[in-house]
């Protein structure tokens, strides 16, 4: 059904691209299954996340990165993901219209998506999504979000590397912090580092990381903290290296890639179950019920615990 399509695909035709993206995004199941008959794809992209708070220069820093993936001959698609539609003005930040640079190269792909404007969410889809830059043989992708809440999370937690960029102000935030990035960061940057309290953002940093447990079954990686100021280009290369680094770290260690795929897998089966199941579920006598209880009036309804137990017993 999709044979041309994904033949294009192939080919890294944009338009194809973008489209099967749009379908995916959508839930388009067929496409979906098609993607995943290549399984497994030889291909290893680098995925790399890179969050942290508004306003910390992450556009900066994926600006600087396109450009030196670019000189070392490498594919690299960008996946921007805003806090809303990314058809109202708020989805395009302005540190992103510089990537308009990349436009006219055939071997960048940039696309905005809205965190919560498409019926399925970047987050949910996000392996599938993945697949079929390995299918246009990318090499690496670059998933940007904005802001550290749970979207953030799950995008973060089905990449490779995961980059946490802060910035001196982000001081007094750090604890918050804590709870849910830090411990799924691979790799910390201060940007912005020639600003005041620089200095003491990094030592605050390393001894939340010195009390947080970031083990690896034993093995060692380092959690580097780069200073960087983005927009003078001072500290990206040493980014990059690290992130070149961490890449070889988790394909030499077949335990941690492993664990990896392993948990990406267990999520896209979990995903595909849920939705099959609630498919089911919801047959035509089950709707009947619940418009029944929605028709009542609030006060006579079931609680929503004894609603469910009457369904699962019908």
């Amino acid at each position: 059904m999709f044979d041309k399509l994904l033949s294009e695909i192939k080919k890294n035709n944009y338009k194809s691209i973008s489209k099967a993206i749009s379908l995916v995004e959508n839930n388009n199941t067929d496409l979906i299954n098609e993607i995943s008959s290549y399984f497994p794809i030889n291909k290893k992209v680098h995925r790399i996340g890179i969050t942290g708070p508004p306003g910390a220069g992450k556009s900066s820093i994926t600006n600087l990165l396109i450009k030196k993936y670019r000189k070392d001959n490498l594919k690299v698609a960008v996946l921007l993901v805003d806090p809303s539609s990314p058809f109202t003005k708020g989805a395009v930040l302005g540190d992103r219209i510089r990537m308009l640079n990349y436009y006219n190269d055939d071997n960048v792909f940039i696309r905005s998506f809205g965190s919560r404007g498409s019926s399925g969410g970047l987050s949910e889809n996000i392996n599938e999504i993945a697949d079929i830059f390995s299918l246009a043989s990318y090499d690496i992708i670059i998933f940007e979000t904005v802001g550290v809440g749970q979207i953030e999370i799950d995008v973060v937690e089905q990449v490779d590397s995961v980059i946490l960029v802060l910035v001196p102000e982000s001081g007094d935030d750090i604890q918050m912090l804590k709870a849910g990035i830090i411990e799924i960061a691979d790799i910390f940057v201060i940007n912005k580092s020639d600003r005041s309290d620089a200095d003491k953002l990094l030592v605050s940093l390393k001894k939340i990381l010195s009390l947080v447990s970031l083990d690896n079954n034993g093995l060692v990686w380092s959690y580097p903290i780069i200073k960087t100021v983005a927009i003078n280009d001072f500290g990206v290369d040493d980014l990059m290296k690290e992130l070149n680094n961490h890449f070889i770290f988790l394909n030499n260690q077949n335990n941690i890639i492993n664990n990896k795929i392993n948990n990406r897998y267990t999520s896209q089966i979990n995903k595909i179950l849920n939705k099959k199941l609630i498919d089911l579920f919801w047959n035509d006598k089950n709707v009947e019920i619940l418009n029944n209880e929605l028709n009542k009036d609030i006060k006579d309804r079931s609680s929503p615990y004894s609603l469910v137990k009457k369904l699962l017993n019908d």
